[in-house]
């Protein structure tokens, strides 16, 4: 098989990786807290006689970690978190960091995510309130008030510079890298009453999703127009009987 051909093919499986994250992240773009799903492409060089021909890698997929739009919900449970920190929840896997802030408590007091994990105080533990002490108050810096005391405070956890997280379910991430607990408010907090949406741009992805499919319909053609050629060649460089 020539060298186009290849190329060609090699085109093709990084478009079908591509394909696959874009149709993830339209699917989600009304899942709170969701966080879009890219690829990055590299090149893997092969030398063939005196030229080098760069063929793209599958590509590496990675979790974009840039905010979304908040919603004004006036729930006083829903927690939209400002700057790059975090919510920590407590599932079968370990601690899960999310942006998902839809809390609920249940008939026992607990702290849950809308999936029912256990939200974490700042020091890991999973908090618990009083269901017949009234509204609950949300300090921006995640302090829990009722009837005028603070009862707990919501952890918000900031991520180390590292590998890319893993995903954990729509919304959540598990780091690859090390976290710490926010301690610095100036900048970072949460917004009692607000959610943030996935940070999926729903007209940038279908950009992306027409130039992507027809890129892999140009690569199908120049396989089958490659294959064509071959074909062509050997007909006409064979031996004749």
């Amino acid at each position: 098989m020539s060298a186009p051909v290849y190329l060609a093919l090699s085109a093709q499986m990084t478009m079908e990786r591509r394909l696959a994250t874009i149709a993830t992240n339209l699917s989600n773009m009304s899942t709170p807290g969701y966080r879009a799903e890219e690829v990055k492409f590299e090149s893997m060089v092969e030398r063939l006689g005196k030229d080098g021909v760069a063929f793209p890698q599958e590509g590496e997929v990675f979790t974009s970690l840039k905010a979304g739009p908040l919603t004004y919900t006036g729930n006083p449970l829903d927690v939209a978190v400002r700057g790059d920190v975090w919510l920590g929840i407590a599932t079968p896997e370990g601690r899960v960091l999310t942006r998902d802030g839809r809390l609920q408590i249940t008939a026992n007091g607990d702290l849950q995510s809308i999936d029912g994990f256990p939200v974490l105080d700042p020091g890991g533990t999973p908090i618990m309130l009083d269901p017949e002490a009234g509204q609950v108050h949300i300090g921006a810096d995640g302090s829990l008030t009722q009837n005028g005391a603070i009862v707990g405070t919501i952890g918000l956890f900031e991520m180390a510079p590292g590998p890319s997280p893993l995903r954990y379910s729509n919304s959540g991430i598990i780091p690859m890298a090390p976290v710490n607990t926010v301690v610095d408010f100036t900048h970072r907090g949460v917004r009692q009453g607000y959610v943030e949406g996935a940070n999926v741009n729903p007209i940038l992805e279908m950009t992306k999703l027409i130039m992507v499919q027809r890129a892999f319909e140009s690569a199908a053609m120049a396989v089958n127009q490659g294959e064509d050629l071959i074909q062509e060649a050997i007909t006409s460089l064979g031996p004749s009987s």
